[in-house]
């Protein structure tokens, strides 16, 4: 899975996990495995506020963004963060 972050400044908490072609979000699952190959999941469908654009597979990787809560005083990291390409299941971890 790949996993493109888009920085936004808020309070909120995030944790990422996953599962196969699962993405828990905050322990909410949304599962894309019936996506395939080349297929598009319009952001409108899935009713997310924290998945920010259309789901896609390409290559057989779920490509997906997600937003990122960061504080005031985040690392550069955070505020210009690298996408994650998620090779094995459980947490994700976030740059800070």
């Amino acid at each position: 899975m790949l996993i493109n972050l888009s920085p936004v400044r808020s309070g909120e908490q995030l944790t990422l996990a996953v599962s196969g072609d699962t993405l828990l979000i905050n322990d909410v699952p949304f599962d894309f495995s019936p996506l395939p190959e080349g297929a598009i999941l319009p952001v409108a469908a899935i009713g997310s506020t924290w998945i920010t654009e259309d789901v896609k597979r390409v290559d057989g990787a779920i490509q997906v963004t997600v937003r990122l809560p960061h504080a005031e005083d985040a690392s550069e990291s955070a505020r210009f963060p690298q996408p994650i390409a998620a090779t094995q299941d459980g947490l994700v971890e976030l740059p800070k």
